[in-house]
């Protein structure tokens, strides 16, 4: 298929907007399914209330005019359709389930956004050449399931994976509407895709600390997760003279600090990396005993494989150091490998644009965290949107980013899949048109 960009627009970027109020309603209704006293919400994946929420969700699509299917992995597909039915369609969405203590922004606010996107332009009576799906993905919070089998990429086995819920995740599938046992059949053809743009609130605090600017995302990082082990010897905490031990939280203390200083490196390149250890073990963990053992997690992230192998390399290296000083044994296991994935330059630039015409400030930056976007990524052109999130909060009851600032994100998607239908076309496409409108 043949990139043609055409200048002719359906609207300009001033006189169409979303119906902000209307989807600040809708986050607040989708807030209270599952809502925790504490004012935050609890919607895990595959639980009766994340069924209840993807129903009301799904109506409201039915609302925009859009037709609604769920695939065998239980992702919800509301499709606007388009003048071309045969045209590749430009996809936006998120994820509707939460972490066991959350608030109502981090992927919700992409899936609502999304829908008010698609009622806005039935409303006004407008048919982009391409289709608009806006796509619920299932489980994105534990095993991303949906957007996996979307592309291909799942793990047919029941048993590989692991849920609070249901076990196995076959189960948790079907309740929400899936079919595990045609799984492969969720997989999309990379030709009915043009684009992904998935609209997300920042999770950190990088674009309040810059005054609120709408967020450019450069790329979501490639993440690496270990298991580091250390085995010393665990003897009496009072008559073991401190030259003759073999402490291993002493030497787990050591690999901490290493990791720190691996996370602020700079210079060479370095600068947007992190590195994280996360969680620890220590055995036998009695107050008059010496760590004998301890096991702890590390999670070290950035936009360029390189770095990160060369993160990996250095520490090994400390940790060897380390290891000789403490007289332990130290070992490393790698447990997880997500590849850094770059936007589409063309869809980056298209966002960048948009927010130009808009007069709405905005910066560069990657996502530190994983989306389905990165998955999807792997099928066709993908980029992002970042909103602020108040003190970089999310996972969080105090998450929280501004009525102003998701209205502002949404008409950024709005205009930003209008010109990505004016350049994924082919030569014979006449130019979009407005029909007569719904209103």
């Amino acid at each position: 298929m043949l990139n043609i960009i055409a200048s002719t627009h359906i609207a300009p970027a001033d006189t169409l907007t979303v119906n902000g109020e209307r989807l600040m309603q809708m986050m607040t209704d989708v807030g209270a399914i599952g809502a925790l006293p504490n004012g935050g919400v609890r919607r895990l994946a595959f639980s009766p209330e994340d069924r209840e929420c993807r129903q009301l969700v799904r109506s409201w699509m039915e609302a925009a005019g859009m037709t609604v299917t769920i695939d065998a992995a239980g992702n919800i597909i509301g499709r606007y359709a388009g003048r071309f039915p045969q045209a590749p369609a430009l996809a936006t969405g998120s994820h509707l389930d939460t972490v066991p203590n959350a608030g109502i922004y981090d992927g919700t606010y992409g899936v609502l956004a999304g829908v008010e996107v698609a009622r806005t332009l039935y409303d006004q009576g407008i048919r982009p050449d391409h289709p608009i799906e806006v796509i619920v993905f299932a489980d994105e919070e534990r095993t991303m399931i949906g957007s996996k089998a979307m592309a291909g990429k799942a793990n047919l086995e029941p048993s590989f994976y692991e849920h609070p819920h249901y076990e196995p995740i076959d189960m948790g599938v079907n309740f929400i509407g899936g079919d595990w046992a045609q799984l492969p059949s969720a997989k999309r053809d990379t030709d009915g895709l043009a684009a992904f743009v998935e609209l997300h609130v920042e999770q950190g605090p990088v674009l309040e600390a810059a005054g609120n600017s709408m967020g450019l995302v450069t790329g979501i990082v490639g993440q690496r997760r270990y298991l580091i082990t250390i085995d010393g010897t665990a003897s009496h905490a009072g008559t073991t003279p401190m030259p003759m031990r073999q402490d291993a939280l002493v030497a787990a203390s050591q690999i901490i600090l290493a990791v720190n200083r691996l996370g602020n490196k700079t210079g060479d390149g370095y600068g947007e990396q992190v590195a994280t250890v996360g969680a620890m073990q220590l055995s036998p963990n009695v107050a008059n005993t010496i760590p004998g053992r301890v096991e702890m997690t590390l999670d070290i992230r950035d936009l360029s494989n390189q770095r990160l192998d060369a993160m990996v390399a250095d520490l090994e290296e400390a940790m060897d150091a380390i290891a000789t000083q403490t007289q332990t044994q130290i070992h490393i296991k790698p447990q997880l490998r997500n590849e850094p994935v770059p936007v589409n330059s063309h869809i980056y630039n298209a966002i960048a644009q948009v927010c130009d015409e808009l007069r709405l400030p905005a910066q560069s930056l990657p996502s530190r965290a994983s989306h389905d976007a990165q998955i999807i990524a792997s099928i066709t052109d993908m980029g992002m949107i970042f909103v602020p999130s108040q003190n970089g909060i999310s996972h969080s009851e105090t998450e929280y980013t501004t009525p102003e600032h998701c209205i502002q994100g949404a008409n950024i998607l709005l205009h930003t899949l209008l010109k990505l239908d004016q350049h994924y076309r082919c030569p014979e496409y006449p130019p979009a048109i407005r029909t007569e409108s719904k209103v």
